[in-house]
């Protein structure tokens, strides 16, 4: 469905003999075609290495049930809105069900792909800012995946259905294939990514509309649920990731900041 890492793989080469062919020119808009090749060069470089952490040795199930029931334990306890009571109420209405399904597997992706675009052309200033969120977010949602939660609908127990099974719109496959791993679910990269659009669009564009990418993340975090493929604990633990890896973009600038400044101070 997505493409795989190698191909991720050849992009990066491609763009890289681009940067290498184009960063040294005098003219605005070869420079321009070098700096936007660069970043997709990282870009692509990070879903690279997102496709290839599916393949790591983690596809046992290794606890993964007993977390997720723990999650729904814990929510039950917070009194967190039930995710089963979405779902059942989505099943009940066959073609949003559907759609669901289909929105969750084919256009978080595009989406942010789309927003980076968006980010590049329009608002360059702002770019750095959430292209390093998006990777540092990303990284933390990789290397939480090592602690193995299974998403509700592998508990038909308490009443959950694999809706991509239900209407064969699935980027899983059987365990150990398709885009992402199968006990992965905490913490939400959906909604990591549908919080970086989101956020992103809110905190760049000055338009009154801009309030409106918050449908984006509303729906992400809808569908997901509905879907049964996270956990409301998956979602907010995301968002909460996000917010950290702001924060740690915005202290380094800091710091570079200040350390440039006591360069500058220092006598020649």
């Amino acid at each position: 469905m997505w493409p795989t890492w190698d191909q991720a793989a050849m992009l990066v080469a491609a763009m890289l003999v681009v940067v290498a062919l184009t960063r040294r020119s005098t003219n605005h808009r070869v420079l321009g075609l070098s700096a936007a090749a660069a970043e997709v060069v990282l870009v692509a470089f990070l879903y690279g290495i997102w496709r290839l952490a599916r393949m790591l040795p983690l596809t046992q199930e290794s606890g993964a049930i007993d977390r997720g029931h723990q999650i729904w334990d814990l929510e039950r306890q917070l009194h967190i809105g039930s995710e089963l009571a979405i779902q059942r109420w989505t099943l009940d209405h066959g073609r949003l069900a559907e759609w669901a399904t289909t929105y969750y597997a084919y256009v978080h992706v595009p989406a942010l792909l789309g927003f980076l675009v968006w980010l590049w052309v329009r608002h360059r200033e702002a770019y750095p800012r959430w292209r390093n969120a998006l990777a540092i977010v990303t990284g933390f949602c990789l290397v939480i995946r090592f602690w193995r939660v299974a998403p509700p609908r592998f508990l038909p127990d308490l009443g959950f259905v694999d809706t991509s099974v239900q209407y064969g719109v699935s980027v899983y496959g059987s365990i150990n294939h398709g885009v992402s791993d199968q006990f992965a679910a905490m913490p939400s990269i959906h909604i990591a990514w549908a919080a970086v659009v989101a956020f992103g669009i809110i905190d760049a564009s000055p338009s009154r509309w801009r309030w409106l990418a918050l449908v984006h993340l509303v729906l992400t975090s809808y569908v997901v649920v509905a879907t049964a493929n996270h956990w409301w604990m998956d979602g907010i633990v995301a968002i909460a990731l996000l917010g950290l890896a702001l924060a740690i973009d915005e202290g380094v600038r800091r710091w570079w900041v200040r350390r440039g400044s006591r360069g500058a101070l220092r006598p020649t």
